[in-house]
């Protein structure tokens, strides 16, 4: 007569065929949950190089032209430059108004500093707001297409350059393509 259970050899096989299902189990988890990690970390800091992007588009599209003859519409150099333009700003609603900003490179930040436009000239303007757009900015090229068909380093003339150029060298190995936007396009009727 045969007694019920199992033998030595079938548990060990048992137990066996149970490790190899979870080492797999294992490794499988180990490879997803990496995975996940490294798409977040890469989703995430591209989320905050679109917004910078779009920012900063947004921010030369809505350059306005010269008011008057005694102002020109922008005052740009190599590295930064200010000018006129509509910008969404904290406040009660967030229709774009009229802002004097000025964008630059300052320890490593790209920044954007802004303050109310007011057609009339004040003794004593407010303030700008400073805003960090990004970190790690090593440099901020600026270039201002003429339209005699050459792109210049700085811009004092009345009206707005064709096109503008942003070349930013981001520190480490991160790479941004240059931004190239045409507000004379947004500024026409």
């Amino acid at each position: 007569m045969r007694q019920r259970g199992f033998t030595l050899l079938e548990l060990l096989v048992a137990l066996a065929v149970f490790g190899l299902l979870l080492l797999g189990l294992s490794q499988t988890i180990r490879f997803g949950l990496t995975a996940w990690r490294q798409e977040v970390r890469l989703s995430d800091g591209q989320g905050d190089l679109d917004a910078v992007d779009r920012s900063l588009r947004s921010i030369i599209e809505n350059l306005a032209p010269a008011d008057d003859t005694v102002r020109t519409a922008i005052t740009g150099s190599a590295s930064e430059f200010t000018g006129r333009t509509r910008l969404r700003v904290p406040g009660p609603d967030l229709e774009p108004v009229p802002v004097e900003a000025a964008l630059a490179v300052s320890d490593s930040r790209l920044v954007l500093r802004w303050r109310p436009y007011h057609h009339a000239t004040l003794l004593r303007p407010p303030p700008p707001q400073e805003t960090d757009l990004m970190d790690g900015v090593t440099s901020l090229q600026i270039a201002y297409w003429q339209p005699s068909g050459v792109w210049v380093s700085s811009w004092q003339q009345p009206d707005l350059p064709v096109l503008i150029r942003l070349r930013l060298r981001l520190r480490g190995d991160r790479r941004w393509p240059d931004i190239v936007v045409a507000p004379l396009l947004s500024s026409r009727p």
